[in-house]
């Protein structure tokens, strides 16, 4: 991956839908088929958005509406021609763009 890189972070409520399916594996197979070097979907534990409603485990750690956040990362250009399409498919949550340096790991 060469500079500049992008983060892409989306915020999301686990029950949200993209045609009856899940909107966090419909934009991650979305990112995979847009050739992104990859994504993570990661669960929450508590958090609110601009509803204040507040998220989170319930008894028996039950909770219908979990908040969950996908992360990836990519060359600028490759995120940035994606972002529309993901964005049109997000229709409550949030989505952040950020600048980011992409550390390769040491060699052996």
């Amino acid at each position: 991956m060469t500079a500049p890189a992008k983060m892409l972070l989306i915020y999301l409520d686990e029950t949200d839908l993209w045609h009856a399916q899940p909107l966090y594996e419909a934009i991650v197979r979305r990112l995979r088929q847009a050739g992104l070097a990859g994504a993570t979907v990661t669960h929450g534990i508590m958090g609110f958005g601009s509803h204040k409603k507040v998220h989170h485990k319930r008894l028996f750690g039950i909770s219908d509406d979990k908040p969950v956040m996908i992360t990836a990362v990519d060359e600028e250009a490759t995120i940035r021609s994606i972002v529309p399409e993901i964005r049109a498919m997000v229709k409550e949550g949030l989505m952040v763009l950020m600048d980011v340096e992409v550390v390769e790991p040491a060699p052996d």
